[in-house]
């Protein structure tokens, strides 16, 4: 597997394109912008894209899914039909499908936003805005905050240390480094 960090200026919001190098198929995560260099390494190295997988509904992750669908084919995983449209797969609660040759699982972990989704692959956690290095996403209440530190706290922090974090803003991180340096989360 092999990961490809796409980062849109205007938002500063993270994309990732996830390359299975046996089967050339990829999957692309928060289709942020759609650049030429994105497209390019696409096209030019011959890979796939059979899959969109969206972490949640804020515009600055998902607005050049419209593109991607008009060039490609992918399917498309959400956590509500408005975002995706009507030929999208729903997700909820937690489960397995299989993309680009992956075991995908995903976790619906609200809090940021009602349908705020993380998807690991091997060792690699794709948190959206749940988690960033360092804090929690932002939240409309309290309650919501405290939702979302219990629900990274039983379902992130109940991950490997070693896991990598690749979150939908900032730099990546990993399980161990949030479990002990995360300001908003500190056990």
């Amino acid at each position: 597997m092999k990961i490809y960090y796409h980062i849109n200026m205007e938002s500063f919001a993270n994309c990732y394109l996830v390359v299975n190098e046996d089967t050339r198929e990829a999957l692309i995560i928060d289709p942020c912008k759609i650049t030429p260099a994105l497209l390019n390494q696409i096209e030019d190295d011959r890979y796939n894209l059979t899959a969109v997988l969206i972490t949640h509904s804020h515009p600055g992750h998902h607005r050049g899914l419209r593109t991607l669908k008009k060039i490609y084919t992918p399917r498309v995983y959400a956590a509500e039909y408005d975002l995706a449209g009507s030929s999208a797969t729903i997700l909820k609660d937690s489960g397995t499908i299989t993309e680009a040759g992956f075991t995908v699982h995903y976790s619906s972990l609200p809090g940021h936003s009602a349908d705020s989704i993380c998807y690991r692959i091997a060792h690699v956690i794709f948190t959206g805005d749940v988690l960033t290095a360092g804090i929690t996403g932002t939240t409309d209440s309290n309650y919501a905050k405290h939702a979302l530190a219990q629900n990274v706290r039983a379902k992130l922090f109940s991950r490997p240390g070693f896991e990598i974090i690749m979150p939908g803003h900032g730099p990546p991180s990993s399980v161990e480094a949030e479990q002990r340096f995360n300001i908003e989360l500190s056990l």
